[in-house]
Order: structure tokens, then sequence, then C-alpha cells
């Protein structure tokens, strides 16, 4: 570490300056730093077996990861990478559709509990990134992944 007093540059040793000045023998350094290093990795697996806790939690008798609260349909024609990379609010949209199959704005926003208005903007969104497809019946506009 570089001091600098009376406009002089010196150098000071890390290790002296975290024992405020006072002087350790390099075998007193050594205890120190294996010691940290000792806490550090009982620290890190006791971190790991909390981890381990969390994820048998969350993990369903499927064996596959879900949040709390999220089903999936079993084939689910958009994939995971596709989902997290759309924003919360084009990802909620675009669940609830893969859940419907084919539904128009005011059923999506049903599901949802939206304002059919932001559905169907939200859903414009997704047919423009081409992630959905739309089709009219009528005058009914219906929405529907392709698998």
């Amino acid at each position: 570490m570089y001091l600098c007093s009376a406009n002089k540059l010196s150098y000071r040793d890390p290790i002296e300056a975290s024992t405020c000045g006072l002087p350790v023998s390099s075998k007193g350094t050594d205890t120190i730093l294996i010691d940290l290093l000792r806490k550090m990795n009982r620290n890190m697996e006791l971190i790991l077996r909390k981890l381990d806790r969390l994820v048998e939690i969350q993990r369903p008798a499927s064996g596959q990861m879900v949040r709390p609260g999220v089903s999936l349909p079993e084939d689910m024609p958009l994939d995971v990478t596709t989902l997290l990379s759309l924003p919360d609010h084009l990802r909620k949209s675009a669940l609830a559709l893969a859940t419907l199959r084919e539904a128009s704005a005011t059923d999506l926003s049903k599901e949802t509990g939206r304002v059919r208005a932001v559905e169907s903007d939200y859903l414009n969104q997704l047919v423009s990134m081409g992630l959905v497809k739309k089709k009219r019946k009528g005058r009914d506009v219906y929405f529907y992944v392709e698998s």
C-alpha cells in the first residue's frame, strides 16, 4: 500500500497496515490468512447447504424447476430462453396464451386480469416479435403460438 505523507511517497505492507502498524512475523501473517480462508470456506459450505435446501423445497415431484404459483403446460410451445428474454408483462401474456392455446384479447384479459386494450397491445407486440401468430374469425382476432 502506498502512503503519501510530508510530500513523500512510501510503500507500506498491506498486512502491516491491516494490523495497525504492529509488526507481525510472516509466520503470523500466514496463520492469519489461513484462518481467514478456513472461515470463508466454512461460510461457503454453509451457503451451499442452504441453497441445496432451497432448491429441494422449490422442486416439485416431476423434477422440473418452477416458480411457486406458475404452472407451465406440458408441451410448452415457447422455449424457456425465449420466455426469460421477454419483459415480465409480455411473459405473462405469452404464458397465458400458451396455456389457452388460442384466445382473443378479451379471453386473455380475463385470464391475466388486465384490461382488454392493454392485452391486445401486448399480444400485437408478441406478433411483431414473431413469437405469436394471429388469425381473424369474423370480427374477432384470435392469437396463438405456433408449435
